[in-house]
């Protein structure tokens, strides 16, 4: 059903906002199966590719799912939202359009529709303590051992699966907790990307207590998503077509970059 704004308007146009005709004058708000702006959001714990600042919601994702936007001229809003889950959750019961960026999974197709047009790489690492080491060489390794991830957290690759049949691993909301548990001898191991782990580390300064081992767990892509149910999904050929664009010219690479060294 159309709501319309039809205050101190003739009657021929009160007579439209009532059904009777069409008029130019009455203005639709809040029509369902429109897409007015794409909500934004993304993990708040994972920089360089998006976090919170404090202030905003920010990082490589963020960046460029704005910049491709601005280039189509589809008006946007970034909100934070809170923990990841959070944001999952909000993909799921329709209050936000956008989750820029994260990894393809086939628990995540079944609400979420992925851009084809990958964003960057991102691999994800198992880290220790320096001091506290063991031999490592593939996933086998790391049975027995207790390990942590941050709560929402999927890696791909077939990880996923294999940590749920084979692991001991526990969930924290935040990295930088898993970080302190390896440092408390309370969990063996962290997996979280690699660039995340090696952000936080510079930024806290700890980068000679712990390391990333490897080879990595998986070297998959982080792409745009948008949810199954939002209007907005209608735009998803048009945003590919301009990542395309972004990652030809080296833009894509270019803002990735920025935000490692600015984080």
């Amino acid at each position: 059903m159309r709501t319309r704004v039809c205050r101190g308007l003739s009657l021929h146009c009160w007579l439209a906002c009532l059904g009777f005709t069409i008029c130019g004058c009455c203005l639709a708000a809040d029509v369902p199966g429109t897409c007015s702006k794409v909500v934004i959001s993304a993990d708040s714990d994972y920089g360089p590719l998006h976090w919170y600042d404090g202030t905003k919601l920010t990082g490589a994702s963020i960046e460029i799912a704005m910049a491709a936007l601005t280039a189509i001229h589809v008006p946007y809003e970034v909100r934070y939202m809170g923990p990841f889950q959070r944001v999952l959750d909000g993909a799921k019961n329709g209050e936000l359009d956008m989750i820029a960026s994260l990894k393809d999974t086939p628990e995540r197709r079944s609400y979420l529709v992925f851009s084809k047009v990958p964003l960057f790489s991102n691999p994800v690492a198992v880290f220790v303590a320096r001091d506290h080491s063991f031999s490592y060489s593939g996933w086998d390794d790391l049975i027995g051992k207790r390990g942590g991830i941050a709560k929402g957290n999927q890696f791909g690759g077939g990880f996923d699966e294999f940590m749920t049949k084979n692991l001991m691993v526990e969930v924290e909301q935040k990295v930088y907790m898993n970080f302190k548990k390896i440092e408390l001898r309370r969990i063996d191991y962290l997996v979280t990307g690699y660039y995340t782990g090696m952000a936080y580390l510079k930024h806290s300064g700890q980068l000679d207590q712990f390391v990333a081992l490897h080879p990595f767990i998986t070297e998959s892509n982080n792409l745009i998503a948008i949810a199954r149910t939002s209007p907005c999904l209608k735009y998803l050929p048009a945003l590919d077509a301009q990542l395309t664009s972004m990652q030809q010219s080296g833009e894509l690479k270019a803002i990735l970059e920025k935000n490692i060294q600015a984080f």
